[in-house]
């Protein structure tokens, strides 16, 4: 479950339905009834946030982000969309890792849903994270 809080116009979400579940963005609030709609890429749909989970940054949510892929060759991996990194100690552990801006820097020490890093990343860029190209 997520937290209705949490969320922002554009997250990426898994919402389910009849036992179904399917990533999807978020497109609108109906802030009275605390329901979230999100569009399945064919329809857009209200959901209460009981059937909203969060998507885990890895590597194929942030290919699908369009990010590429830089291994160092200290086994440390970089991803990066623009001027956007993300740099992990090691592949496939995102548990730990930095995020940077230009100046900016967070470090991240434990693992976080896709829709968080698209809010550190709007805070940052002050451009929504979308799975369009830059």
């Amino acid at each position: 479950m997520i937290k209705f809080s949490e969320l922002k116009s554009g997250d990426y979400v898994l919402a389910e339905s009849d036992g179904q579940a399917w990533r999807g963005e978020v497109t609108d609030f109906n802030h009275d009834e605390k329901e979230v709609s999100v569009n399945n890429g064919v329809q857009d749909m209200y959901f209460k946030c009981e059937d909203l989970y969060p998507l885990p940054v890895d590597e194929n949510e942030l290919f699908k982000l369009k990010f590429t892929k830089h291994v160092n060759e200290d086994g440390s991996v970089k991803y990066m969309k623009g001027a956007f990194r993300i740099q992990t100690s090691k592949q496939d552990d995102f548990s730990n890792f930095e995020i940077w801006y230009r100046d900016e820097r967070r470090i991240i020490t434990q693992p976080i849903p896709i829709h968080v890093l698209q809010n550190h990343y709007a805070a940052m860029t002050k451009v929504h994270l979308t799975d369009e190209a830059i």
